[in-house]
């Protein structure tokens, strides 16, 4: 039964000539699917629908080959062709009641056009926002009449393919915005210098949008009000402003921040609802329907944000991919079976690296059409068998819960008195206790399910795994942090780190054995734990330097958008960075460093080192089982499987999906779960 609170997000919200059935919409945001791959991205956006949102929109969509964004993949109305991968994405948002929202996008300055080989245009000839060196045209007029009509050439394809919302993006750094910013824009004709005058394209490009489509697409416009991001104050007032000249023209007005960084911020830094100081004012100065997000992930949140007037619709890109029935499950009244964002944005690395969208919490996003996944449903299992699974980290835990909803008995033993593994240790890490919900969903999930029985404290040997009886045994044990140096710059453990200096590793950390006096932390993973642990540390009162080879410090975070938080954070706690330097040996009070570059050495003092290099999986009980099998040759064992980090380290959303994967594929032939597929 659905909790009455909650019944104003499900009320129908209609927007200039269409109807959302309720308040949940999933706002623009990329997949690493677009163009490329029409097929993945239609049937990812249609499980959004199934799952009940009302809104469901493309990634950024763009209308011409002067704006192409590869490697990012984004989605393309270029010309007609386009339109029947596009219509792949409407029919099936459509087949579940939902409406279907395409964000029209032209990156000017932005773009390079590294595939198109298209010059690029923008309100004048500025560097490349992307860092590439290239610089767009500046437009003259001609140009201006140009890019109108691409622009209502590709609204007028949206609404063939069936679109029932067309945007008008005026954010995020492309060239609508340096139209709008009095900083870019420095054009002397009728399209720069007065408020007016520049937010001129902008205003004829809805009144475009409006007289195409307008008779059965919503117009949308995607804004920023500004943020904290160190604009000028009169920049920011000036937002507001062109805000209100344009407030009753859209039919819907979807707003953010200028900081893209803090709008799809990580929970270590940004928490649920941080957009909401920056833009509550929106819907005093327009009657037409607001979104924004928030990575809102709580019913109560969601209610709050509507019932004071802040949204009329809840935003959501993050929320909407760790759980696409989100609002079916407010709806039916199991909100506490809503697999929650924990803002890790494992989602955004697709988008940097130009490969298919996945999640942490959810191992089926991106697979919908790839495997034939589906996050709430899977086949019933495939025999009578029992399943013993050894370790209850985050790949345990997931084959349980899959093997448990299959109906499979289930075994899953844990050495320690808690469940979570890796998971458990860095959510308590600073910042990440919202990654501890990766652990929370599925215990919770696991304690609804007679099949699945869980032993803590039971740390197994060869004998005890034979000794149940298990028809399949899984190993998911797990994997340590090396601490003999061997990593990424130097793949050979160092033979000059002195045996008995205090020489320590994330586990050590984690496991609460802080040091003493000052502390080199020797980052050689570049992701987000050589941070995590050097804040661990100060925090601890302990000074402490960071020695990365890399040139920045947690290189990897870039793609989760979150290094110069990192960074930032690092440096205003008062942590010594020292880049670009690989460990050369520690004696036990020094560590000996030198430059990537030069060679040129230095030491610094230290009590402790902690090494952040590479980690190895827990493997030996899997292999002592191998060699048990070996021996024996037994064909009337248990078949044996290895999972997650104790076959392959790697970051927790491989975990999860190596648990998940195994257990849906159980008992399944190579023709029953078919081919993947890379449509």
């Amino acid at each position: 039964m659905r909790n009455p609170q909650h019944d104003v997000l499900f009320e129908p919200v209609r927007i200039g000539p269409v109807t959302a059935k309720n308040r949940f919409y999933q706002v623009p945001h990329c997949t690493g699917l677009g163009w490329l791959r029409p097929k993945m991205a239609a049937a990812l956006r249609g499980m959004k629908a199934e799952g009940g949102w009302g809104v469901v929109c493309t990634e950024w969509c763009s209308i011409h080959p002067a704006s192409d964004d590869l490697p990012h993949p984004n989605a393309a109305l270029w010309h007609d062709d386009h339109i029947k991968d596009q219509a792949l994405m409407t029919q099936a948002v459509h087949d579940h009641g939902a409406l279907a929202g395409v964000e029209l996008w032209f990156g000017g300055a932005r773009s390079a056009n590294h595939y198109t080989r298209e010059t690029a245009v923008d309100v004048a000839s500025i560097p490349n926002l992307a860092g590439h060196p290239y610089q767009p045209r500046s437009m003259d007029k001609s140009d201006i009449r140009e890019f109108r009509r691409w622009h209502r050439e590709a609204a007028l394809r949206a609404k063939e393919a069936d679109f029932d919302i067309v945007y008008v993006y005026a954010t995020h750094g492309y060239l609508l915005s340096h139209f709008l910013s009095a900083e870019t824009n420095t054009r002397t004709d009728e399209y720069g210098g007065s408020l007016e005058n520049r937010t001129r394209l902008l205003r004829e490009l809805i009144e475009d949008t409006k007289e195409a489509v307008g008779d059965r697409c919503a117009v949308a416009v995607r804004y920023s009000v500004g943020g904290d991001d160190g604009e000028a104050s009169e920049l920011t007032a000036e937002r507001r402003d062109r805000l209100e000249m344009l407030a009753e023209l859209p039919d819907l007005w979807d707003i953010n921040i200028n900081n893209y960084y803090q709008e799809m911020g990580v929970s270590r830094f940004f928490k649920e609802g941080s957009l909401e100081k920056y833009m509550s004012f929106v819907k005093s100065v327009t009657t037409k329907p607001v979104v924004t997000v928030g990575r809102f992930t709580s019913p109560e949140t969601m209610t709050s944000q509507v019932r004071r007037g802040i949204v009329d619709f809840i935003g959501a890109a993050r929320p909407s991919i760790a759980d696409p029935f989100l609002p079916n499950k407010i709806l039916e009244g199991h909100a506490d079976d809503i697999r929650e964002c924990i803002g890790c944005n494992i989602c955004y690395t697709g988008d940097g690296l130009g490969t298919p969208i996945r999640c942490t919490q959810n191992p089926t996003m991106g697979e919908e059409y790839r495997r034939n996944w589906h996050p709430e449903v899977v086949a019933t299992r495939g025999s009578d068998a029992e399943v013993l699974i050894v370790g209850a980290g985050p790949a345990g835990m997931e084959a349980a819960r899959m093997l448990g909803q299959r109906g499979y008995r289930v075994m899953l033993a844990e050495a320690t008195r808690e469940l979570g593994g890796r998971v458990a240790r860095e959510a308590a890490l600073p910042g990440l206790g919202e990654w501890i919900r990766v652990r929370d969903y599925r215990q919770q999930q696991i304690q609804k399910m007679a099949e699945v029985q869980v032993f803590l404290e039971s740390e197994l040997t060869a004998d005890d795994v034979l000794a149940t009886s298990a028809d399949h045994v899984a190993i998911a044990t797990g994997a340590h942090w090396r601490a003999d140096g061997f990593g990424r710059s130097h793949p050979y453990p160092l033979e000059t780190l002195n045996p008995a200096a205090n020489i320590l590793t994330p586990d050590d950390i984690m496991a609460g054995q802080l040091p003493s006096g000052p502390v080199v932390v020797y980052d050689d993973d570049s992701f987000y734990m050589g941070g995590l642990v050097a804040e661990k540390i100060i925090l601890a009162g302990q000074k402490v330097t960071l020695v990365t080879p890399e040139d920045v410090v947690s290189d990897w975070c870039d793609y989760t958008s979150e290094r110069f938080y990192v960074q930032k954070r690092l440096l205003e706690l008062g942590v010594t960075l020292q880049t670009g330097h690989q460990l050369i040996s520690y004696d036990g009070q020094e560590v000996r460093i030198a430059s990537g570059y030069t060679d040129q050495e230095q030491t610094l003092g230290a009590n402790a080192l902690v090494l952040v290099t590479a980690r190895r999986p827990n493997d030996a009980l899997y292999q002592a089982l191998t060699e048990r099998f070996n021996e024996t040759s037994a064909s009337n064992g248990p078949a044996l499987h290895r999972i997650g980090d104790c076959d392959a380290p790697a970051i927790i959303a491989a975990a999860v999906y190596a648990g998940h994967r195994f257990a849906r594929e159980l008992d399944t032939d190579a023709g029953e779960r078919g081919q993947p597929r890379y449509e």
